[in-house]
């Protein structure tokens, strides 16, 4: 009796089928366009951000490739860095935001007139910020500063209206308490505007010492109090939501918030360990990274025990392994940058590819991947229609893989690069040592590059279709 083998039936499906958003919130049409339309864009940023990165990761290997001077690393490097953290993540969050905040206080956004307004006048800002970067128009070697002060303005501008947005939604909420997503979204923009003002404010920045300091304070604090305070406050409503199970302490993200607030403004500093600058200041921000064990221990540690028990609900859904992973490397990042912070290990690490690896899987294993999670669990419950699950596994493990690839053998090669500097090898040494692990860093750097156009093509499936898609199913 000849029986076709299950695991080699051709009837046996390609993939496990993951549980479909069955329910459809119940919210406006304006809503979904607004939020849609953010997100949209968002995407299109991404895939321009990283195809610029894809070639900045060529000109590693082939560095004669394509010398235009618009072309050149100097030029577009900024341009990647900056588009990514305003034109894709920003955007992202802002669009999940939109969401969250008005559906936690049992109100109708605001306004959405202001809505649209921001939306224009950050993309506004983007577009003019690439065209000045490329043709060599920056505010100097200030990471993630390179826009000058007229191009980085409306941009800012859209983040105080969006923010007045919110703090009028919550200000009119139905509901007595303010959800702890809250505090981390309006906290994140509160902290952003002082942000921005200390680093653009004129006038006292008057050499390059202050220069340093005042850079360190806006490089770290854009991740640190913009970014991450963001996504976890997002997190803490996608990931209880999806589990169907309340946060697991409420205590805890109030500790993780207050702590975080504290730690994180003051450790910019430990990027220019060993610099010139004060040495009380270095070892202020050293002392301050170590206490960031506070909130991060805290919030991940809430986050996985909210996650405790629902491990099979993870593996079925297609938007919680993105979160899941977001989490873990919110823990792995955080540690790491507490160990970079240390003097003994700066020796060693200060200023080579090792803090590329690590910048990498902060803003990409740990952001985006959260973001991701939120806009997977989000879109299909607003328009109705599910992205391919295919395409969305593949977007998952293109990512992950990728990003792994790029930044294993970078923190690999970092350290050998580190070594050789303090053993006081020829400079041209270091480099022709970094080769072999720059070629991993193109190969990790394509499959995340990748992972992008899918994940554009699946924005593009889970689009509004008509007006009808947003109908009243089950309430979130």
């Amino acid at each position: 009796m000849n029986n076709p083998s299950a695991v080699r039936s051709i009837s046996r499906p390609l993939t496990v089928e993951k549980a479909r958003a069955g329910e459809r919130i119940d919210i406006s049409p304006e809503t979904v366009q607004l939020i849609f339309t953010f997100i949209a864009v968002s995407a299109f940023w991404l895939i321009f951000g990283t195809l610029v990165g894809e070639f900045m990761g060529i000109k590693f290997i082939w560095p004669e490739t394509n010398n235009m001077p618009w072309l050149t690393f100097g030029r577009i490097r900024p341009v990647h860095t900056n588009v990514l953290f305003w034109g894709f993540l920003s955007q992202a969050m802002i669009a999940l935001a939109l969401y969250v905040v008005p559906r936690t206080s049992q109100r109708e956004l605001y306004d959405y007139r202001l809505g649209w307004v921001s939306l224009g006048l950050i993309n506004f800002s983007v577009i003019a910020g690439v065209a000045c970067l490329l043709n060599g128009i920056s505010n100097g070697g200030q990471e993630y500063r390179e826009f000058i002060w007229p191009v980085i303005t409306p941009f800012v501008l859209g983040v105080l209206l969006i923010a007045y947005n919110l703090y009028q939604t919550i200000a009119n909420r139905k509901v007595k308490e303010i959800y702890i997503s809250n505090w981390y979204i309006m906290g994140a923009f509160m902290w952003t505007f002082i942000l921005f003002c200390v680093a653009y404010f004129p006038g006292y920045q008057r050499d390059g010492i202050s220069e340093t300091v005042v850079q360190g304070y806006y490089m770290h604090n854009g991740v640190g109090q913009w970014f991450t305070p963001m996504v976890l406050g997002l997190t803490y409503y996608f990931l209880p939501k999806l589990l169907n199970r309340p946060i697991y302490s409420y205590s805890l993200g109030v500790l993780a918030f207050w702590t975080q607030m504290i730690f994180y403004t003051l450790i910019g500093s430990h990027h220019f360990v060993f610099s010139p600058i004060p040495w009380w200041i270095q070892t202020v921000a050293i002392v301050f990274s170590v206490g960031m064990i506070v909130p991060v221990a805290s919030g991940t540690g809430n986050f996985l025990l909210t996650m405790k028990g629902k491990w099979r609900t993870i593996t079925r859904s297609y938007s919680l392994p993105f979160i899941l992973v977001g989490v873990l490397f919110y823990a792995i990042v955080s540690f790491q940058g507490t160990a970079e912070a240390l003097r003994s290990l700066e020796r060693d690490w200060h200023f080579t590819n090792f803090t590329i690896a690590h910048s990498h899987m902060s803003m990409y294993g740990f952001v985006a991947f959260l973001v991701w999670g939120g806009i997977y669990a989000l879109l299909p419950r607003l328009t109705g229609n599910e992205p391919p699950q295919l395409a969305v596994g593949n977007h998952f493990w293109l990512a992950l893989v990728g990003l792994g690839i790029y930044s294993v053998p970078l923190m690999i090669g970092g350290t050998m690069q580190g070594q050789s500097w303090k053993a006081g090898a020829p400079f041209i040494h270091s480099v022709t040592l970094m080769a072999p692990f720059w070629v991993w860093r193109a190969v990790g750097g394509t499959m995340m590059f990748l992972s992008h156009l899918v994940f554009a093509y699946n924005i593009w499936k889970m689009r509004p279709t008509s007006s009808k898609a947003v109908t009243k199913v089950a309430k979130s």
